[in-house]
């Protein structure tokens, strides 16, 4: 008798794309775009959307859904910056989420009151590549501690970034970072993606990250084989601008 072999992996990643298609319909239905917050642990996202609630709050209507691994720490200390929606998700050991769960988070949210959904994604570079979650961007995060060579050992992320966020650059007097180097890694590995230095502490560089936002929600979601060129393009003029004021920035 002949043995037939199923790839269950593939079987579930292409029930993932379903879904996510079905994410992705539903927030561009609503005119809500959703951003995929992608890091290693400690990059400081969740200082970062705290930073971000406090400087947007009175301006966008923005929920969060968090995913970690067990807790429920990082919601709990979102969920003080804002009387709007945090859901939280623990993935029970899963080292990324799924579609299946953001999904069922907008069930919990009121599309047609909010303006911006962020998905504060679980620490890792790996796994979380390869998930779709109907996010209209996914946005890289990585700390001036984690060495010039992160883009160069994690392509697949980096490639698939529509921004990438340097943080904690308040730290940079106090290490041996080379940061040409590691813009010279980015550009080898992702070209087209902008890199955006800042502090969630000092506030440092987050007035561009506010305006990044504050067009992405003023922008109508566009099907995703448009998007990469359009956005790209967008995101440059921004950060291009940033720089030519000196790139210090205080919001």
């Amino acid at each position: 008798m002949a043995v037939r072999r199923i790839d269950v992996r593939e079987k579930v990643m292409a029930k993932n794309d379903e879904l996510a298609a079905q994410v992705r319909d539903r927030l561009h239905t609503h005119g809500v775009p959703s951003l995929n917050l992608v890091s290693s642990p400690g990059s400081g996202k969740t200082s970062l959307l705290e930073r971000t609630l406090d400087a947007l709050g009175d301006r966008l209507r923005m929920a969060v859904v968090t995913g970690d691994v067990q807790t429920q720490n990082d919601a709990d200390r979102l969920a003080v910056r804002t009387d709007r929606l945090v859901q939280a998700v623990v993935t029970g050991g899963a080292c990324h989420m799924d579609a299946r769960q953001i999904s069922a988070a907008l069930d919990q949210i009121d599309l047609e009151d909010t303006d911006l959904v962020f998905v504060e994604n679980v620490g890792n570079l790996v796994c979380p590549a390869s998930w779709d979650l109907g996010e209209e961007a996914k946005v890289v995060i990585f700390s001036v501690t984690e060495g010039e060579d992160k883009p160069l050992k994690y392509p697949v992320m980096f490639r698939k970034a529509d921004l990438v966020l340097l943080t904690k650059v308040d730290l940079l007097p106090h290490l041996d970072l080379d940061v040409p180097e590691l813009e010279a890694a980015l550009a080898r590995v992702a070209p087209a993606v902008s890199l955006l230095p800042l502090s969630a502490r000092t506030t440092e560089g987050v007035s561009a990250w506010v305006d990044w936002l504050q067009a992405r929600a003023a922008a109508t979601p566009e099907p995703s084989g448009e998007r990469a060129a359009h956005t790209r393009e967008g995101d440059r003029g921004i950060i291009d601008a940033v720089a030519r004021s000196g790139g210090r920035t205080k919001d």
